[in-house]
């Protein structure tokens, strides 16, 4: 499984876990992160738990924090730092 995969896994596992609805027909590049059913609690939830799954936590290796607007920032974070 890539990290792009288990990255969308994990969203999924976070909207079950909270019972949310994922808002979109799928999580494609251009989903806007805030409007895709997790909210902020919900992405730090799923940060923690991609930092358990790839033991990485770019959030904490930047230099200057960002926070993506949509999913392919999202998963652009974790390339830049894999």
């Amino acid at each position: 499984m890539s990290y792009r995969e288990k990255i969308i896994e994990s969203f999924h596992e976070i909207l079950e876990m909270n019972s949310l609805d994922l808002l979109v027909d799928e999580i494609e590049d251009d989903t806007i992160l805030l409007e895709s059913g997790l909210d902020s609690l919900g992405f730090a939830i799923l940060v923690a738990q991609l930092e358990m799954d790839l033991d990485l936590d770019p959030f904490v290796l930047m230099g200057e924090p960002v926070y993506p607007h949509t999913f392919g920032e999202f998963v652009a974070i974790y390339d830049k730092h894999l």
